[in-house]
């Protein structure tokens, strides 16, 4: 695998007291040797000059905050950039590195660096013309009136796979296996696996079970009544859906990220242990 030195850095945080502090110590730890590029609003707090995050060319992007800091940006970079996310949230599955631990990760990082691959999904509507971003999470169909239950059907290369009423549906990538899909009930899966995990929300059938298809399948779902319904992807972009709307998930273009260790159920127990014990 290649090792990747960085000269150019990008870095968006979240904008609070505590994640301007953290950040202003990572600028001051590397800005003589490494070109930094801040995002416009997070410019603005330190009186510098910054850019549209999707105008962004860096060889590494630093995101401050939580895992929805990475998303954000994630939805907006157009090119595959790696991304280290410093944790000031809550659990933080993407967000991998401590507040503490951040100077002395990113003083390694210079040196270079290898990535790993997670894999996305592409969400489409038929007759659409507008661009969804990919879903490093989920994508989720869902019913925007609590209490009223979806009629949907689920297709697999273009062949039933099921007929639910349910409060709606998750398609879940791997990595995000452990985050919205796994509260609904499904199952924790490796990311290196490429697979999309299908997982019912408030199923109104025995049977209905979450499913791991293969993530080069081609998934599609339809309404069968006219209920309220939104698609949600990675819980940060919303648009409503029609009936007449077909919803498709295929394979997208992924993501990567700074690979610092390779333990993931390790580091995934760490996570789900210390969230316990809050």
């Amino acid at each position: 695998m290649n090792v990747i030195q960085p000269k150019r850095i990008g870095m968006v945080c979240r904008g609070r007291a505590e994640d301007i502090t953290v950040l202003g110590r990572l600028i001051g730890s590397v800005e003589e040797r490494v070109e930094v590029i801040l995002d416009e609003e997070t410019a603005d707090k330190l009186n510098k000059q910054g850019m549209k995050v999707e105008e962004m060319d860096v060889d590494l992007l630093i995101c401050i905050g939580g895992d929805g800091t990475i998303l954000r940006a994630l939805h907006l970079f157009k090119k595959p950039t790696p991304v280290l996310g410093v944790n000031m949230g809550a659990i933080g599955f993407l967000a991998e590195v401590q507040p503490e631990d951040s100077l002395s990760t990113l003083t390694k990082l210079l040196e270079g660096f290898e990535v790993e691959r997670k894999e996305r999904l592409s969400v489409g509507i038929e007759g659409a013309k507008e661009r969804m971003p990919y879903a490093m999470n989920e994508a989720v169909v869902i019913t925007s009136k609590p209490g009223k239950m979806l009629h949907f059907l689920i297709f697999i290369d273009g062949m039933q796979l099921e007929r639910l009423r349910a409060d709606g549906v998750i398609f879940a990538t791997p990595t995000g296996s452990t985050a919205y899909a796994m509260s609904a009930g499904g199952p924790i899966v490796d990311p290196k696996v490429d697979a999309t995990i299908i997982v019912p929300i408030a199923p109104f059938k025995l049977s209905a079970r979450p499913t791991v298809v293969d993530i080069n399948s081609e998934i599609s779902l339809g309404l069968l009544e006219m209920k309220d319904a939104e698609l949600v992807i990675d819980g940060q972009f919303y648009r409503a859906i029609g009936r007449e709307e077909r919803i498709s998930i295929t394979r997208g273009e992924p993501a990567f990220f700074v690979k610092l260790w390779d333990k993931h159920f390790l580091k995934l127990r760490d996570k789900l242990r210390s969230e316990e014990e809050k």
